[in-house]
């Protein structure tokens, strides 16, 4: 039996802030991210009355801001932003927890409903896996849509089960910020609620 697995979400856990939202104002700046918002309010007021899915108005986020750029016009941008941006956006203390269970043979996997673009290189330098939100593409451009689900509540717990089993592991850990990741802790024989605030 292996000695444990740690599975943390990104935004506001391993960051101080939503990458997404962090990811826009980097590439198009705070003005057009305030305005490219509020032309999508009506989508987001539906997202937090329940009527329509995280997922849908997600999209309808991602197509505004991405819809037709190039993947690689896209893809520099998101080696830009964590190149430039996103190391100021780490909590320190998350990073020490993560080195500490590596040290204890302990696997850390990042599960982040924010694309996988930007969060890999974060993933790849901390030698951890990844599972996150992957965006449709159609002719080597961003539709603005998500391909499969939005790796965000329950979808975290499924992605979790089909790439690991869990039965593998003598201890599970897991870390989190929102209700979106509680789905996600109950997995876990210990469980953190913003452990690094």
């Amino acid at each position: 039996m292996k000695p444990g697995i740690a599975f943390f979400d990104f935004d506001g856990t391993i960051t101080t802030r939503d990458t997404l939202i962090e990811f826009i104002r980097f590439y198009k700046g705070s003005f057009s991210l305030y305005t490219g918002f509020l032309l999508n309010s009506y989508y987001l007021l539906a997202y937090k009355l329940k009527i329509i899915s995280n997922q849908k108005a997600k999209e309808k986020i991602l197509h505004h801001f991405f819809g037709g750029m190039t993947v690689n016009e896209f893809e520099q941008v998101c080696k830009d932003f964590t190149a430039k941006k996103l190391p100021g956006l780490i909590r320190s203390r998350a990073v020490s927890e993560i080195k500490d269970l590596q040290q204890k043979s302990i696997e850390t996997v990042i599960v982040s409903a924010s694309p996988e673009n930007w969060v890999i290189y974060f993933a790849t330098a901390m030698n951890m896996k990844l599972l996150a939100t992957e965006l449709e593409l159609s002719d080597n451009k961003i539709t603005g849509r998500i391909s499969g689900s939005n790796c965000h509540g329950k979808e975290k717990v499924k992605r979790i089960h089909s790439t690991f089993q869990l039965n593998n592991y003598k201890e599970i850990y897991a870390y989190g910020d929102s209700s979106g990741d509680k789905p996600m802790l109950s997995l876990a024989h210990h469980s953190f609620m913003k452990p690094f605030r």
